[in-house]
């Protein structure tokens, strides 16, 4: 929806399909062709799909701007300009800073995107506070400390970034119950953090952030959602 928002600020027009079930795919149309047909039809593509790496296969065929809205658990990448843009205007540096990122590391491609970001500015601290069975794989250059323990930590962080357990990344339905609510958050935990804590979370967000903090000053989520589209607005037009 913010892609289409964007779109259609700019006094441009959008063409929708979604989840591709009446359309070429279920047919069992591949990528590469389905890339160079829809460039026919539009500008520009953006692009979601539940599997790593495939907007990259099919933009190698198409012959506009291709945008990757979101490959599987692979890689968020206008999510991450969101979230730099987001960090700017709320602390006004993307350097010496203390974030930490808490819950889904394995499977949050919003995270893998953020954090290879991040890295590339100065003097930035990370922990990564998350279960041992979604610990983060990627490997990334810079200063790490990983732990579960989101309590002992909270209190010295400058960006707390919140993501969901993704049920859709289980085959296990039973792994997933046992770890979706390992980390929650609400007012006791927040009360140990600093009063200018810039909490963030890509959304949707199910239980791990308690409504109930949504009035506190550290919220800034739904300030994030309102800057995705004027980032997206501004990566449009420069495409």
């Amino acid at each position: 929806m913010s892609f289409e928002s964007a779109m259609l600020r700019l006094g441009g027009q959008v063409i929708t399909l979604e989840n591709g079930e009446t359309s070429s795919a279920k047919k069992g149309e591949s990528l590469s062709d389905m890339g160079r047909v829809v460039s026919n039809y539009a500008d520009v593509i953006v692009m979601r799909h539940p599997e790593s790496g495939s907007v990259a296969k099919l933009a190698e065929y198409a012959t506009v701007p291709v945008i990757n809205a979101g490959d599987g658990a692979n890689q968020h990448p206008t999510q991450s300009l969101v979230d730099l843009y987001t960090i700017f205007c709320e602390k006004g540096r993307l350097d010496n800073l203390r974030i930490g990122v808490v819950g889904d590391l394995k499977h949050g491609r919003a995270v893998h995107s953020m954090l290879s970001l991040m890295t590339r500015y100065k003097n930035n601290h990370f922990t990564l506070i998350s279960h041992p069975s979604l610990v983060l794989e990627e490997k990334l250059t810079g200063e790490f400390v990983a732990t579960d323990d989101l309590q002992s930590t909270i209190k010295d962080l400058d960006i707390l970034y919140v993501t969901r357990v993704q049920q859709e990344r289980f085959n296990d339905k039973a792994e997933y119950e046992r770890v979706k609510n390992l980390y929650r958050i609400d007012e006791n935990v927040l009360a140990s953090a600093k009063k200018d804590l810039v909490l963030m979370h890509p959304l949707p967000r199910t239980n791990e952030i308690d409504e109930r903090v949504d009035f506190l000053p550290q919220v800034k989520y739904f300030a994030q959602a309102n800057y995705a589209v004027y980032i997206r607005m501004a990566l449009l037009s420069l495409l």
